[in-house]
């Protein structure tokens, strides 16, 4: 308890310190009072986090092997005495001491807070009330200011009826009461109960407090644009030093600080630049308050004899490669199923399954007669992982690269796009730092899956339904040796067709017609017209049901598929707006692949309907940066046009539309 309460209070006083000296100079008001807020919400949270870091610290003893020693059994039972040692229990009465006094002021101070809030609630039922917009004006016999608490603004009833009483502050106190700050207070003042004994909550009530009068100072300019007349006001009114427990008062700290702030503007550069100085604030005090390095012994035995046992060079490298990754091993042969974390295995496993250590790439400078011969010739070049074009070549430097590698392909391998004997793959000194320079160190994933099965089984689990893995190898009967599986002869393509929108999400829609049932009526036309055998398709969804972006992404994962299609139609406030257009993620690993094969649906669908073929485009779509394969969102016609509604509800467009998307996949390569 004592370490929560020390943690929370350097960390609200850290987070206060950087409001008054960074943000509260400022007028971005609004987002300063959920700062106020959320700050002392983080301050109760950081201290509950914690993250360890292991720290292996190796032990080294010589265990000499147990001796047996005769133990006599003639011990005379009269020489065996029992001591036995009185303890004596002492009990400290301080804690309860302490306890019993910080109940008891809590309890005062939660009936002083309580017997407040009554007070103005029953203020409330006893005085007159008129409507005043959106709040309810209470009309008290006290000569007091305006003053608000929830949705009420306290006024005195001969100002009220006298007319007394400027329009600016009605404005003003409407302010708190639109934009509720009496629960901001509530909320402070009740911490305050809890933690009465931590003086920094009564410096968050004043900023918080004076930042609500900047909102509502800020709301007056903008309404009157007299800012003299207001200032003056205020002073005038500032002279009753009368403050209401609980409620927003009009004459809350009138100080040149609140004058000067209707006057000052911030430019909205300086404003996000101060806003994103938070975050390094954040990351410090999660690193100091939330990390721990926790060491644990591994005793290291120095005087075993066992070389089967003993950890060799080789091992050591392996094991510092995989550490921390967590291990899948089927292994049909042995009758093995693994799941576990990579140190758990034994010795004779990490030995047997991860026999694959990758060696240091070491810079290596691409030859210039090669580079120069790249810019001119059409040559099979990927820079940074992703294919280049002799033009796009052309922009680089030699020395710009750290890398290279030279791959001969074989005949049979070669496709229609690369046909060239040699593929080359250079990697920029900043990709090689980032990526490749230390990629021997560790595995660069955090799960690594092995198979190790028949011939028979692989045929059955691997190739029909494709299974992921990153090893997939299978053991030929009378041989003790494992043959590498490639999956080249599969011919089956697997698309993923995914029905936008669904259920209480109707998408578009115009004069009845919605988006989500024209995306379903195409979704179950090409799932009814699929003939081919060679193509399997696979559905988000077949009827009326709303999916979760996220489930859409994971269910298209699941299938694994060369391509999924995701059906959409737009809408634009210019009826003249009409055709398809097709998207893809610039992001998405499969951004190349994708964006090639929706430049070929994009032509099949415009040779196929009547639409206008409006492009390819660039989108942050969700389902396009989540999918692990070639992903495109096809909006297919604009509802907001006449000539495209009537086109896509009709039969015959909804069928077009259909056998395009499936003359489209039918002819997909693998």
């Amino acid at each position: 308890m004592n370490d929560f309460l020390i943690k929370s209070t350097i960390i609200l006083t850290i987070l206060l310190a950087f409001y008054h000296l960074v943000l509260g100079r400022e007028k971005i008001h609004q987002f300063n009072r959920f700062y106020l807020l959320i700050s002392i919400v983080i301050s109760f949270i950081i201290p509950f986090l914690t993250f360890e870091i292991i720290k292996v610290i190796p032990v080294f003893v010589n265990l000499e092997p147990i001796k047996s020693v005769a133990i006599p059994t003639d011990i005379n039972e009269n020489e065996i005495r029992e001591t036995v040692a009185p303890i004596v229990e002492s009990i400290n009465y301080i804690p309860y001491i302490l306890w019993s006094l910080y109940a008891l002021i809590t309890l005062i101070l939660l009936g002083r807070f309580t017997k407040n809030v009554f007070e103005l609630i029953s203020k409330t039922k006893s005085n007159p009330i008129v409507k005043y917009k959106t709040a309810k004006l209470v009309l008290v016999d006290e000569k007091v200011l305006p003053h608000t608490f929830l949705n009420y603004i306290f006024i005195n009833f001969d100002d009220y009826n006298s007319r007394n009483i400027e329009d600016e502050l009605f404005t003003h106190e409407l302010v708190h009461v639109i934009q509720k700050h009496s629960l901001d207070i509530l909320f402070i003042e009740f911490l305050k109960v809890i933690f009465w004994f931590n003086p920094i909550f009564i410096f968050y009530k004043k900023a918080i407090q004076l930042n609500h009068e900047f909102l509502a100072d800020d709301e007056i300019v903008r309404t009157y644009n007299n800012v003299p007349f207001y200032q003056n006001l205020l002073l005038q009114k500032g002279n009753d030093n009368q403050t209401i427990y609980l409620a927003s008062n009009l004459n809350y700290l009138v100080t040149k600080k609140r004058l000067i702030m209707m006057t000052k503007s911030t430019s909205q550069r300086i404003a996000l630049l101060k806003i994103a100085s938070i975050l390094p604030i954040l990351a410090g005090l999660i690193y100091f308050f939330c990390f721990e390095v926790v060491a644990q012994q591994k005793v290291i035995n120095t005087n075993s004899k066992s070389n089967s046992s003993e950890l060799n060079d080789k091992d050591k490298i392996r094991d510092s490669y995989y550490r921390g990754v967590y291990v899948k091993i089927i292994d049909e042969k042995n009758n093995k199923n693994i799941s576990t974390q990579y140190e758990n295995l034994s010795l004779e496993d990490r030995r047997k399954y991860f026999y694959y250590i990758p060696e240091m790439m070491i810079e290596n400078e691409i030859p210039e007669p090669l580079f120069e011969k790249m810019k001119v010739k059409n040559m099979a070049v990927w820079i940074n992982g992703k294919v280049r074009t002799k033009e796009e070549i052309k922009k680089y430097k030699r020395l710009d690269f750290s890398y290279y590698s030279t791959s001969f392909i074989h005949k049979n391998a070669r496709s229609k796009r690369f046909p060239q004997e040699y593929q080359y793959s250079l990697y920029t000194k900043k990709f090689f730092d980032e990526n490749l320079k230390n990629s021997h160190l560790h595995f660069s994933g955090d799960t690594i899956k092995i198979c190790s099965v028949s011939y028979k089984t692989a045929l059955k689990n691997v190739v029909k339904p494709r299974t992921k893995a990153d090893t997939i190898v299978w053991y030929t009967k009378g041989k003790d040796g494992y043959n590498l599986y490639i999956n080249e002869d599969n011919k089956n393509k697997t698309i993923v067709i995914d029905a936008g929108h669904g259920g209480s999400d109707f998408g578009a829609s115009k004069e009845g017609l919605t988006e989500k049932s024209l995306t379903e009526i195409i979704s179950n036309k090409i799932q009814n017209r699929n003939e081919n055998e060679d193509v399997k398709i696979h559905f988000t969804r077949t009827n009326d049901t709303f999916i979760d972006l996220s489930d859409r992404a994971k269910i298209v994962n699941s299938y694994q598929p060369d391509l999924a299609i995701s059906l959409h139609f737009n809408f634009n406030k210019n009826i003249e707006a009409n055709g398809f257009e097709i998207y893809v993620s610039e992001s998405s690993p499969t951004s190349e692949k994708s964006r090639e094969l929706a430049n070929q649906l994009a032509a099949v669908i415009s040779n196929a309907t009547p639409l206008i073929n409006r492009g390819v485009k660039v989108a942050p779509f969700y389902i396009l940066k989540k999918s692990e394969c070639p992903t495109i969102v096809v909006e297919l016609g604009f509802l907001s046009n006449e000539n495209d509604r009537n086109y896509v509800n009709s039969d015959m467009g909804q069928t077009e539309i259909a056998n395009a998307i499936l003359n489209f996949v039918s002819g997909l390569k693998k």
